[in-house]
């Protein structure tokens, strides 16, 4: 009858097949030198960074243009102005987590974009607005992951969380400005 689990010579041949596949991984050349003296990914790594800034800017900037519409639809809703309170917190310090890293000296991002149009004259139909801007937001993000690095990929599923989560709060909220 044979033994089920795992046994010694099982854990040795796994240790020896971690061990073989560390050593072959670092042996992947990522420091190689081209004829031009530059490391072989210099070029790939640069253009992976640009494109990282591109994506956290576009995210702040459309961040900021959802808070700009919550504050048109407390503005214009007062009533609803305390259940949008901390989702317009949570959309202010997404955007604090993606903004790009600056360098020092570097001056801070322009003002935030004026939001498209008044806000809607019924509370319930302006927060359904609210709603759908975060599904947007939410839809973009999960969008971006595929192009990600794996950091910024994790921020950016984690925030597109939160935005569907929002979205969700918010119909909520749309429900009660009705009653």
């Amino acid at each position: 009858m044979r033994r089920t689990g795992t046994t010694r010579r099982g854990a040795l041949t796994a240790t020896g097949a971690l061990a073989l596949g560390a050593v072959l991984t670092g042996c992947g050349g990522g420091d190689e030198a081209t004829g031009s003296g530059k490391p072989a990914h210099s070029g790939a790594r640069a253009a992976t960074a640009k494109a990282e800034k591109a994506l956290r800017e576009k995210a702040v900037r459309d961040g900021a243009l959802l808070l700009a519409r919550y504050d048109l639809v407390a503005e214009a809703h007062p009533a609803t102005a305390a259940g949008l309170a901390p989702l317009r917190a949570a959309v202010q310090e997404h955007g604090k987590a993606l903004a790009p890293p600056r360098a020092k000296g570097t001056p801070k991002a322009d003002a935030p974009p004026a939001a498209p149009g008044p806000a809607s004259a019924d509370p319930k139909t302006a927060v359904k607005e609210l709603a759908a801007a975060e599904r947007h937001r939410a839809d973009a993000y999960t969008e971006a992951l595929l192009s990600a690095e794996p950091e910024l990929a994790r921020l950016l599923a984690s925030v597109a969380a939160a935005a569907a989560a929002q979205a969700y709060l918010l119909t909520e909220l749309a429900e009660e400005a009705a009653a």
